[in-house]
């Protein structure tokens, strides 16, 4: 494996262990209540500014992703669309570069 994939691959662990580890916290104080978690989302304009940074950026990868899977049939990379929505953009972008990277048989 290359360095440049095990930079990708490592990112991506980390991108979706780190935030995790506020998100139990967050969980673990307010109960699993996904409706007071989009609330705190935009609980000021700062916080709301942030949350459609990430949105756009997880809808753009998401058209690069399907866009770029037509081309190269690399089925595999479609994996990173619910990572990036369910764990994060974190994750999401590097585990698709990763898998975007990997040699073609």
């Amino acid at each position: 494996m290359s360095k440049l994939r095990l930079i990708y691959l490592t990112l991506a662990i980390w991108g979706a262990i780190h935030p995790m580890y506020y998100f139990a916290q967050w969980f673990g104080e307010h109960g699993f209540s996904l409706g007071q978690m989009v609330a705190a989302w935009h609980a000021n304009a700062a916080t709301s500014g942030l949350v459609w940074d990430l949105t756009i950026a997880a809808i753009t990868l998401t058209i690069w992703i399907v866009a770029e899977v037509a081309v190269r049939r690399n089925w595999l990379a479609l994996v990173a669309i619910p990572a990036t929505f369910c764990i994060g953009v974190s994750c999401g972008l590097p585990l698709y570069l990763f898998l975007r990277t990997r040699p073609l048989d």
